[in-house]
């Protein structure tokens, strides 16, 4: 059986009935929006998102859900793709997942609405069923996420990324959207803020190693996401990159800030680069940071009693460093 298959397993019927709900959720009076949504459904990933909603609230009431956790889940993959679709217009990306994007195929402009729509719809089903707590850590999430993308970008400019800066990056741009599943799964089914901001946090510390990953990613050859040495064309300075930078001498900060800034479509240059981090320990570094956040996760799981759910919780934990693309 696949690992997402075994995390699935102790929340099956739960996903299935989900996916029921979703497809309710995102539906409209206007028929093109129907067929884009349509679209959006049927070419879903591995649905990580509502995974970790069900399977942390399962492991915190002892095995149970309810209809707030569903709307939890819906809001959150709702808002999740909204980001998604966005994010294709402002990459100007004509690919997702294999599939053409909605923008490749509908244009920038329905795009943009669609987006929009998503998220209204995200928000106003929890605002209908006064689920003001969840809609909340939602909302905190969208903010977070989009002061990140912000900051990334200010930094690529200016290529002044410190390591403390890098990790504020990626909390806000990927974990912190992880971390509101979790405290979406607890605080759908519990009361008890600390038990809430606990799941919050492990749900951090998981994003933290999946970006850092994600990132060791851009300097293997290999059947993955994206293609090698895509990081430094686009001028994102990861923590391979940055600890290099700060292990080298002038010259040769110097000839790193360059390449980065000047020469990053130089294919020659890029590998000699690639080559530069492998050698000066980047990525042992980087690994290193991602094991440690990786403990940490598994610490504050191990708090809690061995059920299938904290299992599955635990397969999530390595596959997201285990994983090969």
């Amino acid at each position: 059986m696949k690992v997402v298959e075994q995390i699935k397993e102790p929340i099956h019927e739960e996903m299935e009935l989900f996916e029921k709900k979703f497809h309710d959720a995102m539906s409209s009076r206007v028929a093109l929006l129907n067929r884009i949504s349509h679209y959006i459904v049927n070419r879903k990933g591995k649905q990580m998102r509502p995974m970790f909603v069900f399977l942390v609230a399962k492991m915190a009431s002892g095995g149970k859900v309810n209809e707030r956790t569903y709307r939890g889940a819906s809001v959150i993959e709702l808002i999740h793709t909204a980001t998604l679709v966005h994010d294709d217009v402002v990459d100007d990306s004509n690919r997702r997942r294999g599939f053409f994007s909605i923008n490749a195929l509908w244009k920038n402009k329905i795009a943009v609405l669609v987006g929009d729509y998503l998220l209204s719809k995200g928000l106003l089903l929890s605002i209908d069923h006064g689920d003001f707590d969840l809609l909340k850590i939602i909302s905190v999430a969208v903010r977070e996420m989009s002061e990140g993308e912000l900051l990334q970008i200010e930094k690529a400019r200016r290529l002044d990324i410190t390591e403390e800066v890098y990790y504020e990056i990626i909390r806000q741009k990927t974990a912190t959207l992880i971390a509101a599943c979790c405290a979406l799964g607890a605080c759908s089914v519990t009361n008890d803020e600390e038990e809430v901001e606990r799941m919050r946090r492990f749900g951090e510390l998981i994003g933290m190693a999946f970006q850092i990953k994600d990132d060791l990613f851009d300097y293997t050859d290999g059947p993955i996401g994206k293609p090698t040495g895509i990081d430094i064309k686009e001028q994102k300075m990861t923590l391979p990159l940055i600890y290099s930078l700060n292990q080298a001498d002038r010259p040769k900060k110097r000839w790193i800030i360059n390449s980065v800034k000047n020469h990053n479509k130089d294919k020659v240059r890029v590998r000699e680069l690639i080559a530069y981090v492998k050698s000066s320990g980047g990525l042992e570094y980087a690994e290193q940071k991602m094991f440690a956040f990786q403990k940490e996760a598994l610490d504050i799981l191990n708090t809690y009693p061995k059920t299938p759910y904290r299992d599955a919780l635990e397969l999530m934990v390595n596959y997201v460093i285990e994983r090969k693309k």
